[in-house]
């Protein structure tokens, strides 16, 4: 079977066949063995037949580069965009979105949803997520029953159990398709200072070799790696920290240049051309450039976005021959490369530093071994013999036995939901029965468990207001159900008249501290903003549950940037206030530009949504509009 030009593997043409069939499909298989184009068929067969089609991602960043790819292959005319601060052609009959947007849709009862033929859920292994797992999760639970799914991941051990769940849900047929083999196999190895390239049982073999006192040895580099492996450029160096991949492209940059002469003179016309002018005046931007004109290049989330795109096509294009990469970059960006590096296979985790679990493992090192181009790709791990657990590393790296495990999670605003859309016992008892978990288990515990959460939740939302005889929704509750994040705190304040207390430039400050995720090294100036703290803090006080819940040190602590921004003050001013890198600080914009979208949806008082519209404003300006495909 031939498609776009390519010739069909046996399990692609398997897949095909049950979407011709109308099944929702389940398809496990490694990463580079082109489940894509099972997505573009899906997409491109419903289209044609003038059926709307969902294609869910669990990054904005991977939505984006969907919504570019679609655009190119469909017109523009036929793809939109929904990542919550961005909404393109909400109409056309092909829409890209994040996760949490068609979660959210279903809950509001979107009128899109009545038109839709199928979901595409790539890297369903999110559902496994700790923070967002319940999102996937609820967004099966929700969807009509009508809809059929296409779910792509990496290898998934229990598909056909999960299969199963969904058919049991839904009540269709599900069908799993399963392919292990790569299409450019791989060999994994590791890198030790005294052994250089070495396997597993030979770094076992002097591991318990006492050190030389007299020379003390220094553990391998990725300096030392990268010089050895430069018959197997290009590659992608994935460390878990953002400073590290900066300072290790610019180590190597001092060391290597990797580009003619001719290349040099595209890439700086390149980047001339595509670089947003008022990211020129960034020292950041400085920075990349040196890296980028001798091949080398870095990339991180922090990074603003339109110099994360200028890396992703110069990488494309084959001018970077070493990218030093966080894991984000592995997440469902296709861009290959001959060889895959980790400086190591422990990661901080926000608690702790743990060994990847071999599904991180392998998501990354999937991406060695470029097919059409490599007989065979390349994985490096950096190893400390003195102190790498080699069990652990054999068991990370062996094969892929991460299985899909439910992290399923009653929040305030699925129970107003349920409340709100469900009114009978029955219905609501078999919602919270579908949880991936209670089919797993199949006893009475889980269930009573799910229940017990949900009555407690039922039983604060009666005492504060939200639920009134019995299950019916007040007018405080229907905001609620608008609200996707730290709901109660949200609308206790702006349910309310206490907004009515408060400048717009204060409402900003009171949502940045709401939707601020905080980072152990994140530094801020506080300035002269204490005064206009204290003038919040005694309006939120009014109210007990926001004076417990609201995090006073977040605010007191972004006031200055926030408020400095609000007033007008130019970008490169907010880098003086935070340490912040500026892609953090724009995705933080726009996710307090979603919250407020939120809010002005979710009231009936056209003052407040009025107020809403000032305060995106004072946000939302050039450089947070410009800066769209993060």
């Amino acid at each position: 079977m031939q498609f776009k030009g390519l010739t069909l593997d046996p399990f692609q043409v398997e897949a095909i066949e049950h979407v011709e069939h109308n099944r929702s499909v389940v398809v496990s298989a490694a990463t580079g063995t082109g489940k894509t184009l099972i997505a573009d068929y899906t997409i491109a067969k419903f289209l044609a037949a003038r059926r709307r089609v969902i294609y869910t991602a669990p990054i904005k960043a991977l939505s984006n580069q969907k919504y570019k790819d679609f655009c190119q292959d469909y017109g523009k005319e036929m793809v939109g965009m929904m990542t919550g601060d961005v909404v393109i052609n909400p109409e056309a009959p092909l829409l890209v979105m994040t996760t949490e947007i068609y979660r959210n849709m279903l809950l509001a009862k979107d009128p899109i949803i009545e038109y839709l033929s199928y979901v595409i859920f790539d890297e369903i292994h999110f559902i496994s997520d700790i923070e967002r797992g319940t999102v996937w999760e609820e967004s099966l639970i929700f969807s009509p029953k009508a809809i059929r799914f296409l779910c792509l991941s990496a290898t998934i051990p229990n598909a056909r159990e999960f299969a199963e769940w969904i058919s049991t849900i839904k009540e269709h047929e599900v069908k799993v398709v399963e392919y292990l083999k790569r299409a450019v196999p791989l060999g994994h190895f590791l890198f030790e200072k005294t052994l250089g390239i070495c396997s597993l049982e030979d770094v076992r073999g002097i591991q318990n070799i006492p050190e030389d006192r007299r020379h003390r040895e220094f553990p391998a580099s990725h300096l030392d790696l990268v010089e050895v492996i430069e018959d197997k450029l290009p590659c992608i160096f994935f460390s878990f920290s953002r400073k590290k991949c900066e300072k290790y492209a610019h180590e190597l940059a001092k060391r290597k240049r990797y580009t003619s002469q001719q290349q040099r003179g595209f890439i700086a016309e390149f980047i001339h051309k595509n670089v947003v002018p008022e990211v020129k005046q960034m020292a950041s931007y400085q920075r990349l450039r040196e890296c980028l004109e001798k091949g080398v290049a870095y990339h991180h989330a922090g990074l603003l976005p339109n110099l994360k795109e200028i890396v992703e096509r110069l990488f494309e294009a084959g001018l970077i021959s070493v990218l030093y990469a966080t894991d984000t970059f592995a997440v469902g960006v296709n861009m290959p490369a001959k060889a895959v590096c980790f400086d190591a296979l422990e990661k901080f985790d926000g608690m702790s530093f743990r060994y990847l679990n071999s599904k991180e493992y392998f998501q990354c090192a999937g991406r060695a071994g470029r097919r059409g181009i490599d007989t065979e790709g390349f994985v490096y791990a950096i190893v400390n013999r003195k102190y790498t657990n080699l069990d652990k590393v054999a068991r990370v790296t062996s094969r892929d036995i991460e299985p899909i495990i439910s992290q399923f999670r009653l929040s305030f605003n699925t129970v107003l939901n349920l409340c709100k859309n469900h009114p009978s016992e029955e219905e609501i008892d078999i919602i919270l029965k579908s949880n991936f978990d209670a089919f797993l288990r199949r006893k009475k515990e889980p269930d009573a468990r799910v229940k017990a959460s949900f009555s407690h939740k039922v039983k604060d939302l009666q005492r504060m207001g939200y639920l009134m005889d019995g299950r019916k929704l007040t007018l405080k509750g229907e905001f609620a159900t608008h609200i996707y994040f730290e709901e109660l705190l949200i609308s206790e304040i702006f349910s309310s008249q206490m907004y009515t207390h408060l400048e717009p430039v204060d409402i900003v400050c009171i949502i940045a501290s709401i939707v601020y995720e905080e980072r152990r090294a994140d530094e801020f100036r506080i300035g002269s903003a204490k005064k206009q703290y204290q003038h919040l803090l005694h309006v939120l006080s009014k109210n007990h549950y926001v004076d417990k819940h609201l995090n006073k040190r977040a605010l007191l602590r972004l006031m200055l940037l926030v408020s400095r921004w609000a007033e007008g003050c130019e970008f490169m001013e907010l880098l003086d206030y935070s340490n912040l890198l500026e892609g953090d600080i724009i995705r933080f914009f726009r996710r307090m530009i979603d919250s407020m979208k939120q809010i002005s949806k979710a009231t009936r008082d056209p003052r407040l949504q009025e107020k809403m519209r000032e305060c995106i404003k004072l946000i939302d300006r050039d450089i947070v509009k410009s800066e769209f495909t993060a």
